[in-house]
């Protein structure tokens, strides 16, 4: 088994940590500190071309595939998490309308219907350098939804209803990165058409941000993951055309039936997080690095917990790459698992690693002329986004593990 990146994959993996390292590294500081959106970040990501990572190359973007996307998404979390995780929520679009619409169950027609309004959104974000956001959180906690789709429910509060030429939507988010800057978000609801079965009303539309009846409230001054701005969202009688639709009618439902590797998309962010305050504190203790003194003499409690770091990073990298490894395979219950494995170990792993980091530096690494703490706030960010929270994962992780005993033994009956 080699879980090494191809040549290509290395390519677009060296660009985006040159991009990261070179420009986003220098200004992260300054979007942590204000809590503003990293606007110079997706300028440097559109002209490198990078918004066009996962569209599709014959509509002239850099065609990256799912495995791809994750390796590249890790780097640019090195330069700076809160443009990681905010280019996470548009290139998942991308994906969504594109490689990982394939094992949704479609019609002909609706296939059909999905490529030519695919194409038309990914000729724009190459053409004019649109970006999404993805408003998937809301403040509604119970509905079929939530006991039908233990991932990808507690986002139906917000409704649809179908119209002359499109939809009218009604409706609340909260949590909505990108809030002061994408063009466009993602938006899931639900058709208002109680006759039909719930997974055929689920709806994913492309909502302008500067559209009639769409406004954004709220304060922004979280402990960590500054620059991503998640605002709340209000959408009041917003109209979108037919045309608006990212993926078809049950479309946004049947996903999570399909794919189980979802979540693994912004887990990228949080190691790329882990990856380089292990990397830093490295430099920071050699002294390798302008502005960074070293320790001098390292003592042996000081090296093992050095090592022990390594030790964690590698294997968090070794479960996440060959989870990763696995997206386009058929999902069965070992893919699944391991897919949970493999973001619930980020999610712990990046909170212990960036504290570590910033221990085992000493005093001086609590300044904030360093970054480390910055890294421990963002990682703090990983176990709680929804709908994968660490308890959420953890709970589907242990009621699948029972049930498949339980087949084993029925089926040993």
């Amino acid at each position: 088994m080699d879980l090494r990146p191809s040549a290509r994959q290395q390519e677009l993996m060296d660009r985006a940590r040159e991009l990261a390292m070179a420009r986003f590294a220098n200004r992260a500081a300054e979007t942590d500190k204000h809590a503003t959106f990293p606007f110079e970040d997706f300028d440097d990501l559109r002209d490198a071309g990078f918004l066009g990572l996962c569209v599709p190359e014959a509509f002239g973007g850099l065609g990256a595939d799912f495995e791809t996307y994750c390796l590249v998404s890790s780097e640019i979390a090195k330069g700076n998490g809160s443009t990681a995780l905010c280019f996470n929520m548009h290139c998942l679009t991308m994906l969504m309308m594109g490689e990982l619409s394939e094992p949704i169950e479609m019609s002909a027609e609706q296939r059909m219907r999905h490529e030519a309004l695919s194409t038309q959104k990914f000729v724009e974000v190459v053409e004019k350098g649109v970006f999404y956001g993805q408003p998937h959180s809301e403040p509604v906690e119970e509905g079929e939804t939530d006991s039908s789709l233990p991932q990808g429910g507690r986002r139906f509060g917000t409704t649809a209803e179908k119209v002359e030429g499109g939809y009218v939507i009604n409706g609340r988010k909260f949590f909505v990165s990108l809030s002061d800057a994408a063009d466009y978000f993602s938006t899931p609801c639900i058709l208002n058409n109680l006759e039909a079965p719930w997974i055929d009303r689920t709806l994913y539309l492309q909502v302008p941000r500067n559209g009639a009846g769409v406004s954004f409230s709220g304060d922004w001054d979280p402990i960590g993951m500054r620059g991503t701005v998640s605002r709340n969202m209000v959408l009041e009688d917003v109209f979108v055309s037919d045309d608006a639709e990212i993926l078809p009618a049950g479309g946004f439902g049947r996903f999570f039936q399909v794919h189980a590797h979802g979540p693994l998309t912004f887990t990228a962010t949080f190691l790329g997080i882990m990856q380089q305050a292990y990397d830093l504190a490295v430099k920071f203790l050699a002294g390798t690095e302008p502005g960074m003194p070293g320790k001098g003499e390292i003592s042996p409690i000081l090296g093992q917990a050095l090592a022990e770091i390594q030790y964690t990073v590698e294997a968090t990298q070794a479960l996440y790459r060959r989870s990763i490894s696995e997206a386009k395979l058929p999902p069965t219950t070992e893919i699944r698992q391991r897919a949970r494995a493999a973001h619930v170990t980020v999610q712990r792993n990046a909170v212990a690693v960036t504290q570590e980091a910033m221990r085992i530096c000493g005093g001086r690494g609590l300044l904030k002329q360093y970054p480390f703490e910055r890294y421990a706030r963002d990682a703090h960010a990983a176990s709680v986004m929804r709908p994968w929270t660490q308890e959420a994962v953890i709970a589907d992780s242990w009621r699948s593990i029972l049930a498949a005993a339980k087949r084993a033994k029925a089926a040993e009956a």
